[in-house]
């Protein structure tokens, strides 16, 4: 039998090359959210201060979308999950 493991190790540089990527971590408006749970989630999750959530939160509140995090995927992505849990709109999107 022969065996192509150059797939499979492309496969593996590929999914590590992606992990790799500045991302950023994206919470959404929505009408349900209040300001104060989605002020507690940032604090809660990113550790963010109170001020830096706040701030978050006014500035998705008006623009519909906040970067509220950058960092790799593999540290985004526990966040994302976390705060989608709570009920609130998140999205983890690689950096251009």
């Amino acid at each position: 039998m022969n065996f192509n493991t150059n797939t499979k190790l492309k496969e593996d540089i590929d999914t590590d090359v992606l992990t790799e990527e500045r991302c950023t971590l994206i919470v959404w408006n929505d009408e349900v959210n209040t300001f104060d749970w989605v002020i507690k989630a940032l604090i809660e999750i990113c550790d963010h201060s109170e001020e830096q959530a706040e701030q978050c939160a006014i500035i998705i509140d008006s623009k519909g979308q906040y970067a509220v995090k950058e960092g790799s995927y593999d540290v985004l992505k526990p966040m994302c999950d976390a705060i989608t849990d709570r009920g609130i709109g998140a999205t983890v999107e690689v950096l251009a």
